[in-house]
């Protein structure tokens, strides 16, 4: 299906007074004390304050505003008012905090104090800071190495975060896991293989100067808001952009432009997507697959009328390797093939395959509807297979453009917090810090959710995020996650994986970016990563929330100093004192990309670390860019069957990750709930359902376990026949730990096999 306009679902384009609307709620619910307009004012700006949201640029030429609806509800939710302080558990215990919602969690507000379970009482109680972490290195220097996991979410900083990962290395242990195991990981793995690069390739410039955009499983209205404004810049320009989703999301349909004034007082929308192709859940590969069909057709027949050719030739013959026999396998694959797994007819393909053609310049934007599914890695392979077709990667207004979904999860894979031995410089640590860094390659997420089962992990230390209601299975996952030794999370605000404490457990409470950091040497800045690699510092200046709030960085380091043996050169306390000093070791460690460093902190734009794929510079395993000739045509572990649907987990507009600000999904006009299960109104016929009738959903892998997720009400969307939708998190409880990208290990939940029950 293509050119949906507008969205039939949605009650407005994106952007506009809705958004505005949806901000003016988050302000009234937060009530955030005076002096958050200010904050605002300074997000995204040289000498502000990083978002603390998704991971989208920062442009050194500047709005007065730059920051969207979801960016701006992280900051009001970060300053709000409410403080969940020891009273608040004199009222409640954890086991009634268990039936409370996601939402009713948040509201209770920001910690106040470092908190110590009580099993005795089944709550928990303020505990001073030296108590907190004696305990906490007692249990720690008592446990195997290989049995504490070290998690750490993509809020920290670089400075934090690479202290975190040299205290789980001074541990002993290399079991640094993080949140791109659940979400980009596959762009990791996959990209890296066939680019030589982890990350995209393009910078701000590049957005500039592109002739088409093609989106594959992002989502911008939502996940990146910030990205409609050079997209709107492109289409004012004669830009064409092509999406494929299974989802009509409303960003890739219309916006409204709430800093344009005209646009604000008439209006005026602008159309984004030319074509809109609803691909089925899973159907990705056989979808590019058609638009290298397209290229190649015609490239054959400009051979045989003696026609300029369409695919870049010398790029292909300089840069790249494996184009042969992929070429043989587009040629032989059928245009019925395509359509069956794609679920998209030729006509609808051609007509976007055309516009690939006559765009010199093609920038290849994808989300985590491409990296979460068992295939994902190849998904990833597939865009850079298009791209590679007419040299678009490597030269101004193209590349490969992975949108990453939080703030700084892309750093902290820069700095070390990686479980893999060979992405980490072990050579240098050890000469810095006088040690012998572990050699074996710690677990990921995936093998740590399964040592947790096994009751082999006994310890996690998490810095930032909601672990357990992040990952697959969360129902086994919580009782396990109760039986280790230790539980530690470093946090902000309450949520559910303090819920379920293990044997000892603390809550301890950090600054968030935006308050005033106050160390020995004064106020400190902290960095942060981009999705287009560049760097930027955040100064914080509000009020922090409580005065028995550590900073990230200060929390690591005391753990550090009660986990790890003592040595000269771990200068625990110097560097909290001053941040600086570890943005030298950083520098130090990592010469190439940050260079300057302390220098640079606060350049407008951030200072770019560089990309060798960005310079047609390839390091891969043949020193030249990769065609992947793939062996299937989908991007499912799983057959159809009668009464199996390919489920995707989805956000709200009202969240971010875990984190959920409302019940407000308007561009799919859902209000008041989270209980749906989104169908298309053939599939409810199919299946003798009807209209907000309660069913449940049954997962249908094929592992002998049920999962089950009960009370949601069977709701029409516009939808492919086959794919149905669910909100994430409520939703993992479907997802089995098993179910991963071959590669990386990325839970796939983009195509999670379920069936209905009634």
């Amino acid at each position: 299906m293509s050119n949906i306009f507008p969205n039939p679902e949605s009650d407005g384009p994106s952007g506009g007074w809705g958004s505005l609307k949806s901000i003016a709620r988050i302000f009234g619910d937060t009530r955030p004390p005076a002096g958050v307009l200010e904050a605002l004012a300074r997000q995204n700006k040289p000498g502000g304050v990083m978002c603390v949201s998704c991971a989208w640029p920062k442009p050194a030429n500047y709005h007065p505003f730059e920051f969207c609806e979801n960016g701006a509800k992280a900051t009001l939710s970060d300053l709000t008012s409410a403080r969940c302080t020891p009273d608040f558990w004199c009222r409640h215990t954890v086991a009634e905090l268990r039936e409370w919602k996601d939402y009713d969690l948040e509201q209770t507000g920001r910690l106040t104090h470092p908190l110590r379970y009580d099993a005795g009482t089944d709550r928990y109680v303020e505990v001073s800071w030296k108590e907190a972490f004696e305990s906490i290195g007692k249990t720690l220097r008592t446990l195997p190495r290989e049995s504490v996991v070290f998690y750490s979410s993509g809020h920290a900083g670089l400075e934090a975060s690479y202290l975190y990962a040299l205290l789980a290395r001074t541990y002993g242990n290399n079991n640094l896991p993080q949140s791109s195991n659940m979400c980009h990981e596959t762009t990791s793995v996959g990209l890296k293989k066939v680019i030589g690069s982890p990350v995209g390739t393009i910078v701000w410039e590049d957005l500039e100067k592109a002739d088409a955009f093609f989106f594959f499983g992002q989502n911008p209205g939502s996940n990146s808001p910030r990205f409609l404004h050079p997209l709107q810049e492109a289409k004012k320009r004669g830009a064409k952009i092509v999406t494929f989703n299974p989802v009509v999301e409303q960003g890739l349909v219309s916006f409204v432009n709430p800093q344009s004034p005209m646009d604000m007082l008439t209006g005026h929308e602008t159309q984004i997507s030319d074509e809109y192709l609803q691909v089925r859940a899973g159907g990705d590969i056989a979808a590019i697959l058609g638009l290298c069909k397209v290229v190649i057709e015609a490239d054959d027949a400009a051979v045989r009328s003696g026609h300029a050719r369409v695919l870049d030739v010398a790029f292909i013959e300089n840069h790249t390797v494996g184009l042969d026999s992929f070429v043989d396998l587009v040629r032989s694959t059928t245009w019925d093939k395509i359509e069956q797994e794609s679920g998209l007819t030729e006509a609808a393909i051609r007509r976007a395959g055309e516009i690939y053609i006559q765009s010199e310049r093609v920038i290849g934007v994808y989300g985590m509807g491409l990296t979460q599914h068992s295939q994902g890695s190849l998904n990833v392979a597939m865009v850079v297979n298009l791209l590679l077709l007419r040299g678009n990667i490597g030269r101004e207004g193209a590349g490969c453009c992975p949108v990453r979904g939080h703030s700084n999860v892309q750093g902290q894979r820069t700095v070390g917090i990686a479980e893999k031995t060979k992405l980490i410089p072990m050579d240098k640590l050890k000469a810095l810090f006088d040690f012998d860094p572990p050699t074996e390659d710690g677990t990921t997420i995936v093998d740590a959710v399964k040592g947790l089962l096994a009751g082999q992990i006994k310890a996690f230390i998490c810095l930032g995020g909601n672990l357990l209601r992040a990952v697959p299975d969360q129902n086994a996952m919580e009782q396990s996650w109760a039986a280790q030794d230790l539980t530690v999370v470093v946090s902000t605000k309450l949520n559910r994986s303090h819920l379920f404490p293990g044997k000892t457990a603390f809550i301890l409470p950090c600054l968030s970016r935006f308050e005033r950091d106050e160390q020995a040497t004064g106020p400190q800045a902290v960095s942060t990563e981009d999705s287009f690699s560049h760097i930027s510092g955040s100064l914080g200046k509000r009020q922090p929330a409580s005065e028995h709030l550590k900073s990230e960085l200060a929390i690591v380091a005391e753990i550090a100093k009660a986990a790890v043996p003592p040595n000269p050169r771990l200068r625990w306390d110097d560097w909290t004192a001053d941040y600086s000093i570890v943005r030298d070791l950083i520098e130090k460690t990592y010469p190439e990309d940050f260079k300057q460093y302390n220098q640079r902190l606060f350049q407008p734009g951030g200072f770019y670390r560089g990309n060798p794929a960005h310079e047609r510079v390839w390091k891969t395993d043949t020193n030249m860019a990769m065609f992947t000739t793939p062996e299937q045509l989908n991007a499912l572990a799983f057959e159809d069957a009668p009464g199996r649907y390919r489920l995707i987990t989805m956000r709200s507009n009202d969240q971010f990750n875990t984190t959920i600000y409302g019940y407000s999904d308007r561009f799919r006009g859902i209000e008041g709930t989270r209980d749906v299960v989104l169908m298309s109104d053939e599939d409810i016929r199919t299946a003798g359902l009807r209209e907000g009738q309660v069913v449940t959903l049954v997962g249908d892998f094929d592992d002998g376990v049920r999962r089950e997720l009960r009370g949601l009400k069977v709701t029409a969307h516009n939808l492919p026949s086959g794919t149905i939708g669910a909100y994430y998190p409520e939703a993992n409880v479907l997802v089995a730990i098993d179910h991963h990208d071959e590669q990386s290990k990325t839970p796939a939940s983009k195509a999670v096999p379920v069936r209905i029950e009634v």
